[in-house]
């Protein structure tokens, strides 16, 4: 079936994998065209390839580089000639622990390359399209940000400044720019496994929907936040997480 164009075109970080390449799929899949980032040259490649080389271009760098956020938003304006959404989903996580023992040196990367490269993106789409034009900014935060997340506090603290973010975004770039965040729970990616791996059915099991998140359930999301359907919603986190948090109540 051939896609109508929507003549739209979504930046979209850390995305030859995981939930990042789920929301391009899901760009694409609605005539978007997409440019997207990551670290690996070849992953890049491969996820162009299966995204198709007419619909999409990849740009490899850190996101925490200013250079590269620059580039990247550079290209797509040389390539498709605009920006109208902006999908901050690069992350890291290189720490399991307590805060307690948490390097600060790590916590500081963390930060660095969860939060302040968001912010970076946010500044070079504004300036190079948005302001003028208009569009939607989604980040990717996590339920991490939303609540206590044992062994995970640093990720999870910049979860919740990425929440915050999107705060402050969202009431400085309207009316003209809508923007939000999506909360998963866990998704079944590479990024992830350490929290499944080996145990997946029990950890589902904690789940009132059965199972684990897929990278199409964030694309889904993505999709609407970036849609003419959410026009009247901004500054919003929406929590995609299988029911999980339903079993915060008193039993």
């Amino acid at each position: 079936m051939t896609v109508q164009d929507s003549g739209k075109v979504a930046l979209i970080t850390g995305a030859s994998r995981g939930i990042g390449y789920g929301i391009a799929e899901a760009f694409v899949a609605r005539g978007d065209r997409v440019v997207i980032t990551g670290r690996g040259e070849d992953a890049l490649k491969e996820a162009v390839e299966r995204l198709g080389a007419d619909r999409a271009v990849g740009i490899a760098g850190k996101a925490h580089d200013e250079a590269h956020q620059a580039a990247a938003v550079e290209r797509a304006m040389e390539a498709f000639g605009r920006v109208d959404h902006l999908v901050n989903n690069a992350g890291t996580n290189p720490v399991f622990g307590p805060m307690a023992e948490l390097d600060l040196n790590v916590a500081r990367k963390v930060y660095e390359t969860n939060v302040i490269s968001a912010l970076g993106f946010a500044q070079q789409t504004w300036k190079a399209w948005q302001r003028e034009n208009g569009g939607a900014i989604v980040n990717i935060a996590s339920v991490a940000g939303v609540s206590a997340s044992p062994f995970i506090g640093a990720y999870g603290m910049s979860k919740a400044a990425m929440v915050n973010l999107t705060l402050q975004l969202a009431h400085e770039f309207a009316p003209v720019v809508r923007v939000n965040a999506i909360a998963p729970a866990v998704v079944k990616t590479k990024f992830a496994e350490a929290l499944y791996e080996g145990r997946e059915a029990e950890a589902a099991a904690a789940y009132p929907l059965g199972r684990l998140g897929v990278p199409q359930d964030i694309g889904g999301a993505a999709a609407f936040l970036t849609s003419e359907q959410s026009d009247w919603v901004t500054g919003q986190t929406l929590v995609v997480d299988g029911g999980i948090f339903l079993n915060a109540g008193v039993a």
